[in-house]
């Protein structure tokens, strides 16, 4: 662990961003030093929140002179402690919240310029304005942040038509350990003059250098847009229905998400205003929705002809088309608050995985064996986006449990089901990103070229050592 920051290199840290910017009390601190989920916490003398990129460079210049450990922190929405410190209280927690400006909505280009500090939800809510649609879409809009999910390459109910993080971004402003920027605000859709370098940092969790900046890209936004629910008695069903919408579709296809009916069922119980959508309980649910760039009546047609095909083949016993655009927000209402249900239920182990689309019902048969061998009774629970292969596959645990007794079983639980995950070429972590919590499984289980390659990359752009310490790699 580092050893504690001395007072005079503390006091230099903070002259950067001024005495204002530069929190130290305890109480202020331990605000960005906890997750949202309360699974990880820790210390840090100081938080520093920079009002430019200039103050980054010079933070960060500092930081390698001094071997000053930093950790970049966005909207602090991450679930698996990338984006905290340790509990030595030697490392500095560099917040990015105040680099919160849109610099430029370009509509001939198709991108919008925004600081590492803008708000999902603000910039999704910027480009509607202009008739544009951002299409990054997550639970925690409302407080993560563009740095932070690129750096997290997040993905989202939209991947399925948009791509993850990764594919949205055009250009990077990028602060290096040295104290060096990297400006590459570029908005070309091609660009071969050498190596890729934006897509180093995209996904890199701050390990290689700070965000600064992003150009991304927009989109028109849809003329019509189709929302429909429906209820199936197997992941089977929900497959060959999938298979179904995209032939029909294609790209109008923008979300295909499956819902086990446990889920739902603890969103009702626990989440005031939600509904069920259908007249009874299905074992499974898809939310489907369709966004057509020509009409309204494009999409109400093709997802009717999509939920005709699925009730005459026999795979949808019950559905719904939303029949106005509250509906449509109590669909993705229900679907939003499938996470916070859980929590009223007692602890969960989840599971942020992927496998390949046609192998999802065999891992679902075969990870639940492998919940209930290392627990029997425990709950699973399981949403996500099956369109794009990501399910947000968790166990909570049996009524009656003590809580720090189930959570002791989250290695072996784990271990059990990312066997699963592995036996089916896929991957451990489809959109969260693996921060301290998946890093010693990386280690272990990532082919030993990958591993070298990685560490090699770290090495290169920070040799002192500095960035996200203890994270992914």
């Amino acid at each position: 662990m580092p050893a504690p920051v001395a007072e005079s290199v503390l006091d230099a840290f903070a002259a950067i961003v001024g005495p204002s910017h530069a929190l130290r009390d305890a109480a202020a601190t331990s605000v960005y030093a906890t997750d949202p989920r309360g699974l990880y916490s820790g210390l840090t003398p100081v938080v520093l929140r920079p009002g430019s990129t200039a103050e980054v460079a010079r933070i960060l210049k500092l930081a390698t002179e001094t071997g000053t450990p930093i950790v970049p922190q966005g909207g602090n929405t991450g679930l698996v402690g990338g984006q905290l410190p340790d509990t030595s209280g030697g490392e500095i927690v560099l917040s990015l919240g105040r680099l919160d400006r849109i610099r430029e909505i370009d509509l001939k280009s198709g991108t919008v310029t925004a600081e590492a500090g803008v708000v999902l939800q603000r910039l999704r809510e910027a480009a509607e304005r202009e008739g544009r649609i951002f299409p990054l879409a997550l639970g925690s809009q409302g407080s993560c942040q563009i740095g932070g999910n690129l750096a997290a390459n997040a993905g989202g109910a939209n991947v399925l038509a948009y791509g993850n993080a990764r594919d949205l971004c055009l250009g990077l402003e990028v602060v290096l350990p040295t104290g060096e920027v990297l400006d590459d605000l570029r908005k070309l859709r091609k660009d071969n003059t050498g190596y890729d370098l934006k897509n180093l940092f995209v996904g890199a969790e701050g390990t290689l250098g700070v965000i600064t900046a992003a150009v991304l890209r927009l989109f028109p936004a849809p003329k019509g847009r189709e929302t429909a629910w429906f209820g199936l008695a197997t992941p089977d069903d929900a497959l060959a229905l999938f298979e179904i919408a995209t032939a029909a579709a294609g790209g109008a296809l923008t979300a295909f998400e499956l819902i086990q009916h446990r889920a739902v069922d603890f969103a009702l119980r626990h989440i005031p205003g939600n509904r069920l959508p259908l007249d009874g309980p299905q074992p499974w649910y898809v939310l489907m929705e369709i966004s057509s760039g020509r009409s309204a009546d494009d999409a109400r047609g093709l997802a009717e002809e999509i939920a005709v095909a699925g009730f005459e083949r026999g795979l949808v016993a019950d559905g719904t088309l939303a029949g106005s655009l509250a509906q449509t927000d109590a669909f993705w209402r229900l679907r939003e608050s499938l996470v916070a249900a859980q929590k009223p239920e007692g602890a969960s182990i989840k599971h942020d995985i992927a496998v390949p689309v046609a192998d999802l019902p065999r891992f679902l048969r075969e990870a639940d064996r492998a919940v209930e061998a290392v627990c029997p009774g425990a709950r699973v629970v399981c949403f996500g986006h099956m369109g794009d292969g990501n399910l947000h596959y968790n166990a909570a645990q049996p009524p009656g449990w003590d809580e720090d007794a189930f959570l002791a079983l989250y290695p072996a639980m784990n271990r059990a089901v990312h066997d699963v995950v592995r036996a089916l070429s896929g991957s451990i972590s489809a959109e969260h990103g693996i921060g301290r919590m998946k890093r010693a499984e990386l280690l272990e289980t990532e082919p030993p070229v990958a591993i070298a390659m990685m560490r090699r990359l770290k090495a290169t752009f920070d040799p002192a050592g500095i960035m996200n310490p203890g994270k992914l790699i």
